[in-house]
């Protein structure tokens, strides 16, 4: 047995262990077991600095969850979209091939808490329809291997599937969406980056949301998987009480960028059952993102995005920089909010005069710049909060 197996069987999860470690009331615990069980490793675990913190809140049962029950529970519309077994084909030419029900930490926001954890909800013994339905369907040239966690699998399951998908000749690029070199880096061996590097391109989703998990061995582990050839990216959550604010999400991007991970995605918090006291309004999303661009690299700010409900997909979300538009010209303000007056190009569909632009733009100001104090208190138009 390696030693992130015997991490995961040394994990907190029992009834008797909520209670124990974490001071849950013994009925509530057993509530919270039923409607969503726990699973804490050691690792993660010894990341915890103090009760409610933001490591704490992401991953030890919390009461609420069983008043918050008033969302769907799949807000994504996945089930909708599976026409076969353990695949959502939502986009034309991706497919999310769900491959085990198992993950090394039970995030207590988790948007597929129908099926993680169950075995019957994801299973080993319908892969094959799965691999049919990948082979029919040309259109699709990128696999997500998701969960649960595909990193739960052993290497010689995990290999089997790249092994099924590599003879799949449409099939450019396969991704791992794994939280394990953020909750679990122990799993990332030399043995698995050496078998996953046979198999490129292969390129990995992680999940960090807080500076604190970032760590020796988080670092580590991420080094390992891009020094194999595997780009790193990072989709975060933004949840209140965890990084709902811009320093927090500051740290994060630098501290993910410095050990060779990507930013790629902030995302709205799902509409999931049990875990909406984790949302946000809107407005602290869009506030975060005007407080990075500009203020730290472009290489560390992902796209902050809404997954819509219903199965609509990801949509970007954008501070507004655009104040004003017209046939002419463009008005925008930067992250310093200072105004500059763009000149906007000729549609030669409308102008029959190529000419005319020209003589035009010449009797025009040159932009401007200027600091309004007034463009501060524009209200972008948000959802109710």
């Amino acid at each position: 047995m390696e030693l992130w197996q015997q991490m995961i069987r040394d994990s907190v999860h029992s009834v008797d262990q909520l209670v124990e470690k974490f001071g849950i009331k013994r009925d509530v615990a057993s509530k919270l077991d039923k409607f969503f069980q726990a699973r804490v490793n050691p690792y993660y675990l010894s990341l915890i600095r103090e009760p409610n913190d933001p490591i704490w809140r992401q991953c030890v049962p919390d009461e609420v969850e069983l008043e918050d029950i008033d969302a769907p529970e799949d807000p994504l519309n996945e089930d909708d979209m599976s026409p076969v077994p353990n695949i959502t084909h939502r986009y034309p030419d991706r497919a999310l091939f769900l491959v085990t029900s198992q993950c090394g930490l039970y995030c207590r926001f988790c948007t597929r808490k129908r099926k993680v954890g169950d075995s019957h909800k994801i299973s080993m013994n319908t892969l094959e329809s799965a691999f049919r339905y990948l082979e029919q369907h040309t259109e699709i040239s990128d696999v997500i291997l998701s969960g649960g966690d595909p990193l739960m699998l052993t290497d010689a399951m995990l290999e089997k599937i790249l092994v099924r998908l590599r003879e799949i000749k449409h099939i450019q690029v396969i991704r791992l969406g794994t939280k394990m070199p953020c909750v679990l880096p122990h799993r990332i061996t030399p043995k698995l980056v050496n078998m996953l590097k046979k198999y490129h391109p292969i390129y990995i989703n992680t999940h960090f949301n807080h500076p604190w998990e970032i760590t020796e061995e988080s670092k580590k582990a991420c080094g390992m998987l891009v020094d194999a050839g595997c780009p790193v990216g990072n989709q975060s959550v933004l949840m209140k009480g965890v990084n709902d604010n811009p320093e927090t999400m500051r740290q994060l991007l630098k501290g993910l960028l410095a050990m060779r991970v990507r930013p790629y995605y902030i995302y709205q918090a799902d509409l999931t059952k049990g875990a909406n006291h984790f949302r946000t309004p809107l407005s602290v999303g869009l506030d975060i993102m005007d407080k990075l661009r500009g203020h730290i690299s472009g290489l560390a700010v992902p796209q902050f995005v809404i997954d819509a409900p219903g199965g609509g997909g990801k949509i970007p979300m954008l501070p507004n920089y655009v104040i004003s538009r017209d046939d002419d010209k463009i008005i925008l303000r930067n992250y310093k909010y200072n105004v500059y007056e763009y000149p906007e190009a000729a549609d030669e569909k409308k102008v029959t005069d190529k000419n005319a632009y020209l003589r035009k733009s010449k009797k025009k100001k040159q932009p401007v710049l200027a600091e309004v104090d007034a463009i501060k208190n524009v209200k972008i138009p948000v959802l109710n909060e």
